[in-house]
């Protein structure tokens, strides 16, 4: 559906103005449909997000600063993050053994579960093509990857 149609407004100030809000009413729309599936596991996007560069990792450990790196989200807070994820047993820390000022995070076989189950159940493609074709969902990356420059 058209923007226009979705916020019941037509006045921009010109095509630069129209994406902005276009962009930002996606990004809202994406986030429900995607928490809607975050929350079966009692999971919040950035847990979900933290878990999955942990998988990305494993079986290596990760650090907080790597996972502040990777993050989608740049202003999540990832100690406190990584806290909850621990206390719902799907990662570990634990102290480094070359260096003790740092603390290694690594997903747990709980967490490694629970995503499979999340990829079992849904796949990103299925919320995308009914409504666009591969090919579209690849030129609309490459222009948004063109979009940040």
């Amino acid at each position: 559906m058209q923007i226009e149609k979705e916020i019941q407004s037509d006045k921009f100030e010109d095509s630069y103005h129209k994406v902005v809000i276009n962009l930002s009413y996606t990004y809202s729309w994406m986030a429900n449909q995607l928490r809607s599936q975050f929350e079966k596991y009692n999971l919040t996007s950035q847990q979900f997000n933290v878990l999955r560069i942990l998988r990305g990792q494993y079986p290596k450990p990760a650090t907080v600063n790597l996972l502040k790196e990777r993050m989608l989200d740049k202003m999540s807070d990832a100690s406190r993050i990584v806290d909850r994820l621990v206390q719902k047993e799907l990662v570990s820390r634990c102290t480094n053994n070359h260096d003790r000022r740092a603390v290694d995070i690594r997903i747990s076989e709980k967490g490694l579960d629970v995503l499979n189950q999340m990829d079992n159940s849904f796949k990103t493609a299925d919320l995308l093509k009914k409504n666009i074709t591969e090919q579209e969902a690849d030129q609309l990356s490459n222009l948004l990857d063109k979009l940040r420059g």
